[in-house]
């Protein structure tokens, strides 16, 4: 392990471009902690019609930092004795989505490996949303997503349904394995009513959910997402954001629906669309799987989406005043250096997986790609939100014509063969970027990720793919230290109680102390019996965390059965 002080700077870095008073509160560039993202956090809950410690969307509120409000987290919990463990139960044998809890119940998306409904049994390949009551743990009811006809290329096998749903009083929005947007009723038919006017449901079991309304975003809008969809919806009063997963085709050489929407706003109560995106385009790069963050910057409502193509764009919620159905751009953000090149393998240019997360009036966002696709450089992003138009921090002209930037392009923005010229941006966003304090050393270097980021008092935390968990000051981007965890992680962290919980893919939970500090505090590190691709989460007291195969609610002196 490496501890690293050392602030890395590229060339194309600039130093705090002007920063002032942003959404009421002074940027406050020194490093103060007057700023409380758990009371923003609380505040937005609490126009839910939702518990006032429930965590009811990914990462809580539309800002999507996951710093919850909390009483004392326990440290210790043993899944083989059942010690400060209220409950477990088992999900399907792939569990991607992380756990949500709202009004008594908690809801997790995962395939149907565990067969729960009589007229799926295991054997049969679902995407799989499960509710439980959260006192005890009681299933009760699942909705399920039958696999698409085209296989693989739209939904993949096993892979179930990878994000997390938003509840606000009594329903729920998420997005299905089969591309479609559904809104449910959160008691299911427990109450003895079909609500519609979706009325299409197979039958009225109570153990099966209840669709209100349904958005199929395939038929209705010329999607094609690639693999999967995977986006953590939010919204704001009654408009409803979703990344649609519009992606390359199979071969991955070309984007099919590049026509389609990438980012689109609905209408929450009745599901019709309000306004659409496309603006990645053809230049998509594989798939598309973040989702959507919202607030109030510099007096401006804005929603912020990551895109396929590895750039960030704002959008007024509203749309462009007095036009049907068009999306209004407030700034766009290019998360790649110019010169880096996109490939099946070795590719040094990326997309936006990770959820955008606002912070005391910045946006802090990082690069990845799938997984699969191996590791690689990785870049972080704090960036100030309250310029407009193309803010990325460098432009590129052609040699030909030097008087306007060129297009971006999909592989390589910058090709100096062609005559293809970087310069700096005068109206550039980039507060810092962070590539790691020593690039060239594995342990200090930012790697790709779709992990989100978790700030609390200007601390910092993101793990990347590669496994090392880093810890940087919110306002300079300097790293504090970073950590190999020795294992892959695809999570995000948890800071709760004054510490802070991340999942690897050895299904270790470690925990560290949160603390200004330039020396790793490690309180301790707990197994959990198979591989944490999900991000543990705190609600009510209680800390849910879902491994591959099962989901446990963890609460200080609680006692369940062994899981054996």
């Amino acid at each position: 392990m490496r501890l690293a002080f050392q602030r890395f700077l590229p060339v194309q870095t600039l130093a705090f471009c002007g920063m002032g008073a942003i959404c009421g509160f002074s940027a406050n560039l020194a490093g103060a902690d007057d700023y409380d993202p758990t009371a923003v956090a609380k505040a937005a809950i609490a126009k839910m019609k939702v518990g006032a410690k429930d965590w009811p969307q990914w990462g809580g509120s539309p800002e999507r930092n996951n710093v919850p409000e909390t009483g004392p987290m326990p440290i210790e919990f043993d899944t083989k004795t059942g010690k400060n463990i209220r409950w477990s139960m088992p999900l399907g044998s792939e569990t991607y989505g992380n756990p949500v809890i709202a009004n008594g119940k908690v809801f997790v998306g995962t395939n149907n490996g565990n067969g729960y409904i009589k007229r799926y049994p295991n054997t049969v390949d679902l995407g799989v949303l499960l509710c439980f009551d959260e006192k005890d743990g009681k299933m009760l009811w699942q909705h399920s997503s039958e696999k698409l006809p085209t296989g693989r290329v739209h939904d993949w096998p096993n892979q179930g349904i990878c994000c997390a749903p938003m509840i606000e009083g009594d329903r729920l929005w998420y997005v299905t394995s089969r591309g479609e947007v559904a809104c449910l009723d959160l008691e299911g038919f427990s109450d003895n009513e079909n609500d519609g006017p979706f009325k299409k449901e197979p039958n009225e079991n109570k153990d099966e959910a209840d669709v209100i309304w349904k958005l199929d975003m395939m038929a209705a809008l010329g999607v094609s997402q690639h693999n999967m969809c995977s986006c953590s919806v939010t919204a704001v009063g009654d408009y409803l954001f979703v990344n649609t997963s519009n992606g390359v085709d199979d071969a991955h050489i070309t984007v099919p629906s590049e026509k389609a929407p990438s980012f689109i706003c609905l209408n929450k109560n009745s599901g019709d669309v309000l306004w659409t995106d496309n603006s990645p385009g053809a230049n998509v790069l594989h798939g598309q799987w973040s989702s959507p963050s919202y607030a109030v910057l510099g007096g401006q409502e804005q929603v912020i989406f990551g895109g396929g193509d590895g750039w960030l764009y704002s959008y007024d919620p509203k749309g462009k005043e007095g036009t049907a159905k068009a999306s209004k751009m407030l700034w766009k953000f290019d998360c790649n250096p110019k010169d880096s090149k996109y490939s099946l393998n070795g590719a040094t240019k990326n997309h936006v997986i990770a959820t955008p997360v606002v912070y005391d009036g910045l946006i802090y966002v990082a690069v990845g790609e799938d997984p699969e696709h191996g590791e690689g450089q990785g870049h972080l992003w704090c960036i100030d939100p309250t310029k407009r138009g193309d803010v990325s921090p460098t432009l590129v002209f052609n040699s030909s014509d030097m008087t306007k930037p060129i297009a971006p392009k999909r592989k390589q923005a910058m090709v100096a063969a062609e005559g293809d010229v970087e310069r700096d941006n005068p109206n550039s966003a980039a507060i810092w970027h962070y590539v790691g304090n020593d690039p060239k050393e594995f342990e200090t270097q930012m790697h790709r990720t779709c992990g989100t980021v978790a700030i609390k008092n200007n601390i910092l935390y993101i793990a990347d793919f590669s496994g090392v968990l880093h810890c940087l000051d919110a306002k300079t981007g300097v790293a504090h230290w970073t950590h190999d965890m020795l294992a892959a992680s695809w999570a995000s962290p948890l800071i709760a109680d004054g510490k802070v919980y991340i999942g690897d893919e050895d299904g270790d939970i470690t925990i560290f102390k949160h603390e200004v500090s330039d020396k790793i505090n490690i309180i301790a590190e707990i197994n959990l019996g198979s591989a944490l691709y999900t991000t543990p989460v705190a609600a009510n007291e209680s800390i849910y965390i879902a491994n591959r195969n099962r989901i446990f609610a963890i609460e200080a002196g609680k006692q369940s059965e062994p899981v054996k």
